[in-house]
Formats: structure tokens, sequence, C-alpha cells
């Protein structure tokens, strides 16, 4: 493993000029076992503009327990560097202090332990409490910025096709946002939310596909601090593979590096003096593109849900990764001079909903938003002695849970589960509310499918996702995780190329090795091909969990890394 020192000497070099970056009060904090909200708020106000970014909140109003990945392997030339850097080496490369506050947010170690004395993270109303304190403190030098992936990934997200997150982040008052599962509730209902938001959306790199012109706006020129700052939409560049595209046939997606370049230029004619790239391409992605286009100062990431302490440095690109499901908040001030970054003060803050008071008049509005749903919200459907997560580059006990439902209701061989990393945790001991598991499933195409497929499309599937995840050319990844899989075993090289990464694969049930000639019965959910018929997959775990009402999961050791 490489050293801190060797990790921060770009940081330092830009630091040197600009300032001390709040590095050391980061690890000061991380060491302290009981925190105040202003250990987490107090902030030494720096420069002229401030940044506050939100990502990946997925629908999560309330607080929850969201457990980190113990694997986030990286590839290529990225492989071993963050945010490809999980659990003790993470604790160590940022000096954070095992088992105090800051490991519990930011890594799995002894997460189930830690859990339990720390509480749940997150909370739009905690998160409120946040935004309003940095509002008061930097007026009109503050700009929020919300990544996208917002509309999505909870029971009553999907019951009000995204309303309820709609009406909460309009109350929170962000200046722009941009997407990608938001597209899932189909190009009417996007086009209706985005013509009523109070804010704008971006998304420079979506078009519409008959016209080839733009389908949303690009970016916006904001003056802040007596600075034009320009905001550069980049919605999920993947959308329309990751997830259904018939579901909006007429826009197109992509990097679009080219008018990513246009857009820079375009905002620098309109005046602005500090560029902002407001992204959902996935850490590695912006990595690269940070490295292969000029002119972009600020990268606020998105889609992979890595959440890091501090900033990369790319040239002079600093990239911030915020985390997922309103566990983090980002505030970040900038010294802007002559149409230049002098220099910056970070903090990502661990949203910690024991130390951070709520904002009444959030708590409110999310009350009345849920007051609809919360008796089925509250149902039990089962008590689990396992941890129930989903974060893993190929394991997740969510997911093994999801997995043993359909071999079990659909009378399956094999199962698959989709790598998504929206889901959150449940304590062993816990009720798996409805609440939970939909927080795990909710979304707009959750057929169970049952299917024949032979041992040679088995591969194919798992080594296209594969290529997906590892694939070293960063443009060529489209985030996520690997699928899961039930009732079968295989090995995989996330080193290898196209075709060759899997191989071993078992039917776990005999023992027998998969056959390429041989036909499978095999059961899935989110399938992106339209009319996929089979009920939806919360009917089927719930059917599962009244036969099994205590959930107890062995180690999942089928997927098996080659040496």
């Amino acid at each position: 493993m490489f050293s801190r020192r060797e990790f921060l000497m770009a940081t330092a070099a830009l630091s040197a000029i600009a300032g001390p970056a709040l590095v050391g009060k980061w690890s000061r904090a991380a060491a302290q076992q009981a925190l105040s909200e202003n250990d987490l708020l107090d902030f030494d106000s720096f420069g002229n503009v401030t940044l506050v970014h939100v990502t990946d909140i997925h629908g999560q109003l309330m607080p929850v327990y969201f457990r980190e990945p113990s694997v986030n392997l990286g590839v290529g030339p990225v492989a071993g560097l963050p945010p490809h850097v999980t659990g003790a080496d993470f604790l160590k490369l940022y000096d954070i202090t095992p088992g105090s506050p800051h490991a519990y947010a930011l890594t799995a170690q002894d997460f189930e332990a830690l859990a339990k004395g720390y509480g749940k993270m997150g909370g739009l109303d905690r998160i409120a409490t946040i935004v309003k304190r940095i509002r008061a403190e930097r007026g009109d030098n503050m700009l929020l910025l919300d990544g996208g992936d917002t509309w999505q990934g909870s029971y009553t997200s999907l019951q009000t096709k995204g309303q309820d997150m709609v009406d909460a982040m309009n109350a929170l008052a962000p200046d722009a946002m941009t997407g990608h599962w938001e597209f899932t509730y189909g190009t009417d209902r996007v086009q209706e939310i985005v013509e009523a938001l109070p804010f704008t959306f971006l998304g420079g790199n979506i078009y519409d596909a008959e016209w080839n012109e733009p389908a949303f706006e690009a970016y916006k020129v904001f003056e802040k601090g007596g600075v034009k700052v320009g905001v550069i939409g980049q919605a999920f560049p993947y959308t329309p593979i990751a997830n259904p595209r018939w579901m909006f046939p007429n826009w197109s997606f992509g990097i679009r590096e080219e008018d990513i370049v246009a857009n820079i230029a375009a905002a620098r004619e309109d005046g602005a003096e500090l560029i902002v790239l407001l992204s959902h391409n996935g850490f590695d992605v912006d990595r690269a593109l940070a490295s292969r286009v000029e002119g972009i100062d600020v990268i606020l990431t998105g889609h992979t849900h890595d959440a890091l302490p501090e900033p990369v440095l790319v040239g002079k690109t600093l990239l911030i990764a915020s985390g997922s499901h309103g566990k983090f908040v980002t505030r970040l001030d900038l010294d802007v001079q002559g149409g230049e970054m002098k220099g910056f003060r970070h903090r990502l803050i661990p949203v910690f909903s024991d130390v951070i008071a709520p904002d009444a008049e959030m708590t409110k509005l999310i009350g009345e938003l849920r007051a609809p749903y919360e008796q089925e919200l509250k149902r039990e459907l089962a008590t689990t002695e396992s941890l129930l997560f989903r974060r893993g580059n190929f394991n997740g006990t969510f997911d093994d849970l999801i997995c043993q439902a359909l071999l079990d209701v659909r009378e399956a061989d094999i199962a698959l589960s989709p790598g998504f990393r929206w889901g959150t945790s449940v304590l062993p001991g816990q009720k798996i509310t409805v609440e939970d598991l939909h927080n795990a499933c909710a979304m707009t195409y959750p057929a169970a499918y049952r299917s024949t497929m032979s041992g040679k499309v088995l591969k194919e599937i798992l080594e296209d996702v594969a290529d997906n995840l590892f694939n070293k050319d960063p443009y060529y990844q489209q985030g996520g995780d690997m699928v899961r899989v039930g009732g079968m075993g295989y090995t995989i090289d996330p080193q290898g190329e196209m075709g060759g990464r899997i191989s071993n694969m078992t039917l776990l049930k005999s023992g027998e090795p998969i056959a390429a000639d041989k036909d499978y019965v095999v059961a899935g959910w989110a399938s992106v091909n339209e009319n996929t018929e089979g009920p939806p997959i919360w009917d089927v775990v719930e059917d599962y969990l009244a036969k099994n009402p205590v959930v107890k999961l062995e180690a999942n050791r089928s997927v098996k890394l080659a040496d």
C-alpha cells in the first residue's frame, strides 16, 4: 500500500499556496469518541465561494443504517487508489482511529458493533440543519448542488413517483441538480417534474434523439460572492444501457467529452470565472475526464457512492466525492480571484442523526409526506439474525436473501440479482419491515422473471457485467457491482480481458460444472427488457419471508477471486 504522504503530495502542493485544507482537523475529529453538532459543523470560513454538495440520496428522507463496502476493487492505473481503498487500509491512509465515529461512517470495519453505538446516519431534516447553518454563515456566497439519484430508492418515492423527494428537495432549495435513476419514471413524468422545479435541472450530455439537439439546459452561470460560477450538468452517460431505454426512448446519453469542452468555453464566454462539473459519471470516469479536459476547477462526482474525506487532485481539478443515502454533506470553500481558483478548504460532513439536531420545518414536511404510508412502512415481515447490507463488488447479504427468495418462490436452479449500490442496511436482531425491503428494490421495473438460459448465455451475462465494472478504460465502466448469483458459484479475474474473466461456473446444489450447452431455470429481476412478466420482486421476497420468518444467512463463498 502506498503511503499517505505519497497520496497527499498533490493536495499539499496546492495547499501550500492556498493555506491548510482542514486535513488535520478531520484527523483530530476522527479520534474523538463523543461528537457535538459544533464539532461536525464548525468551519473556518475561507475565500469568497462555498459549494455544498449532496448526491445519491436515493429517496431516503429518514436516517438510515448504510454499510460501506469491504471490497471496492480498481483495475489498471487506478488499482489501489482512492476510492479503491477500504477497511483498515482506508483508516490508515486517512489517519482515522479505528472504532471512531468517522471509522464507522466511512468503512465497514466493525460496522455491526459501531452501528449500535453511533446510530443511524442521514435524514433530510438533519441535512436541512447543515444547509441552513452554512447559508446563514455564507449568505449569497453559497451554491447548493444535487448530484442526482435523488427521486428513487424508497417505498414512498415509488408510490408518489418521486414527488415526496421533489417536495422535500424543493424545501431544501438547491440551485441545480442532474440525474440518473430519475429517468426511470419515464419521459412524461420527468418532464412534468422538471418543468415545475424552482431550480435548474442540468444535463448537457442528454440529447433529443430525433432532432439531435440538447434535451435539457447544459449549464448555468450563477453569481456568488461576486464570482460568476459556471455549473455544467453531466447526467449518467449510460442510462439507456443500465436502465430500460423504452422508458425514455427519445433521449440519448453519453459522456460526450467534446460537449463538455464546448460547454466550458460557452460558460467562460458568459463570464464564468469558476467551472464546476456537477457529475453523475462515477468516480473513475470523472478522474479520467479531469486528466483529459482542461478548464474544470471542481468536479462534484456521484453515481458510484464513494465517500472520501479529502479531495483528489487531478492536474488543477479537484474531485469531490460525497457518498450516498444522505450520510454526508460536502462543504467546499474556494478563493477565486482573477478568474482562477487560488485555494480551498474542504470538509466531508458526516450526518450523525443522533448528533445533528433535525430542522423543525423539514421534520414537519417529512412527517406529512410519509403519513399516508406510515402503517405500511412499519409492517413487519421477519426478523434477521444476520446483518443485511448490499454494498461490495461481489457479495451483499440483502441480495443473498433476494436470491434465496427467487430460488425458492420461483422454483429456479439459479437466481440473478442486479448489482445496485442503492439499498440500506438492517442490523442483526432487527425486524425487516416493508420499508427496509423497498429500500432495496423499490423501482419502476420490478418484475421477477423466470426463464431458461443456457450455460453459454449465463457466462455471457457475467462476462458482460464484469466488463462494465472492470474494464481498464474508465470510459467503458458503468459503475455498480457484479450481478449477485444464487444457486451458482464462479471464479472471477477482475484484471482479465473481456470474455476471459469468468471461470469455474458451478451449480451449487449438485456441485456439477455449468455446461455451456445445457439449459437451466433462472429467476431474476430488474430486466431492462420491455414487457417482462412476473410478480414484483418485493412480493416474491415477502412470500419467502412469510415461510421463513427468521433470516439467518451463511457466509457467501460462492464467488472466488482468481489467484
